[in-house]
């Protein structure tokens, strides 16, 4: 049975002004984006980091960073890290925005002061950079120290080793239109493929679009639907691409072929038509060459009471291998990065839930986590690719955005199970018991 959270857990932040896209720039830094648009509301549209850790008792967020946009909104966001530096596309109108995201380490004294201590701290564009939470209590444990472990912190008077203040300097790059509908063009989604090489945008105008990446030069323009594309997915070995779209379509592709590998097909329920709404691919452990595929679903708007859907597939085959039905259409879904769990933010209600991957069987519900529909999700890594993760007393976390300008965390208690042995031994008294009871009454 799922574990139920009260509505009021998990709240992380609160910025001010509607968030559309989330992503992790490193083990422990969260980037959030959205914004008000172009209308002279006072809205303001860029993006916010923040910091992330596990304080013993609950999950905790910094501010580190605010970078405000002008007057274009940030709908969709990709994050690309490797060894050298962080990459940042931003989705802003017709166009995809690259952002060189610099990682600067501070070294302070003792206690606490750092090296820019009494200097404006500005950006290269003249950007204000915000001190975070840590740095304004001086109760708060630091930021980072070499004695941290496990993704807590730890205070540097304990570790007797100067405190390391990480910050990120943001610095504007390229720009490359990616959607060309003459009327509104609108970049839809981006995503860079796990290896680095490519990146893949869908707009208003139906096509899907793959650039070489850094370099952002196109190398595919493939009218892959009729109508605007909702999302992508590039496979964890970045042969193949997915795309769905408002036309009724998912569809693989093969990555620098522009061939049409399969086509998604099932049969929905009796006399009901349903949108695919977003997609996901999952590694599946201890399966290098092998993944699943997860999509969602949702009725068509006079579709009556029907139901939204969680839908498990075998990619190779196009085959459907697992469906969960839930009461309301589905708005945002994510998978973790070891392929373990997956989750969905409803449409409605604003409910995050938490699934197993290969079952579908739910451990956690989150209702009315949000006021407002779920606009993203994004699991808090377990794979180190830059550092140690953050480890807290939980199985899983999930980050959740909305346009109720909320970020907030949902996490997974250990779900305890009983020891093979116990189970053995159980089983092994049970018999036993029986086998005495049955000679006692003379069977």
């Amino acid at each position: 049975m799922a574990n139920t959270r009260k509505p009021s857990d998990g709240l992380l932040a609160r910025v001010n002004f509607p968030l559309y896209s989330i992503g992790m720039l490193t083990s422990r830094h969260v980037l959030v984006a959205g914004g008000g648009g172009a209308s002279k509301t006072g809205v303001a549209n860029g993006f916010e980091i923040y910091e992330i850790y596990h304080d013993g008792e609950k999950y905790v967020a910094d501010e580190v960073l605010r970078h405000e946009t002008g007057p274009t909104v940030v709908m969709n966001c990709a994050v690309k890290t490797d060894e050298k530096r962080t990459l940042l596309m931003a989705g802003q109108e017709s166009h995809c925005q690259m952002y060189l995201v610099n990682t600067i380490i501070d070294y302070g004294d003792q206690t606490g002061s750092s090296p820019t201590a009494g200097k404006p701290d500005l950006s290269a564009e003249g950007l204000r950079k915000r001190r975070s939470i840590s740095q304004q209590r001086p109760n708060q444990h630091p930021t980072a120290t070499e004695g941290e472990q496990a993704g807590k912190k730890v205070p540097a008077e304990e570790t007797g080793v100067p405190r390391k203040q990480i910050r990120f300097d943001i610095k504007t790059a390229d720009s490359v239109q990616t959607d060309f509908t003459e009327s509104e063009a609108l970049q839809r989604v981006v995503r860079i493929s796990p290896n680095g090489r490519f990146m893949a945008t869908g707009g208003m105008d139906g096509h899907l679009r793959v650039w070489s990446f850094p370099k952002l030069t196109c190398t595919s323009d493939i009218g892959a639907h009729t109508k605007e594309i909702d999302d992508l997915d590039f496979s964890p070995d970045s042969k193949h691409i997915v795309s769905i779209a408002k036309d009724g379509l998912g569809i693989i592709w093969s990555v620098g072929s522009e061939k049409e590998v399969r086509k998604l097909t099932w049969n929905p329920p009796a006399n009901c038509r349903y949108l695919l709404k977003r997609c996901r691919y999952g590694v599946i452990e201890g399966q290098k060459d092998r993944c699943r595929l997860f999509t969602l679903a949702n009725p068509f708007a006079k579709s009556g009471k029907a139901k939204g859907l969680l839908q498990q597939w075998d990619p190779e085959a196009g085959r459907l291998t697992g469906v969960v039905e839930i009461d309301e259409s589905l708005a945002a879904l994510a998978v973790r990065d070891d392929g373990r769990f997956v989750a969905i933010g409803t449409m409605f209600s604003g409910s995050v839930s938490i699934y197993i991957a290969f079952s579908l069987q739910r451990v956690l519900h989150i209702p009315n986590a949000h006021a407002m529909f779920v606009t993203g999700l994004e699991f808090l890594p377990v794979t180190n690719f830059d550092g140690p993760s953050i480890t807290g007393d939980t199985e899983a976390a999930v980050l959740s955005i909305s346009v109720d300008n909320r970020v907030c965390i949902h996490s997974l208690p250990y779900r305890h199970s009983l020891p093979a042995w116990v189970a053995i031994f159980a089983i092994i008294m049970i018999l036993f018991l029986t086998f005495c009871f049955c000679s006692y009454v003379g069977l």
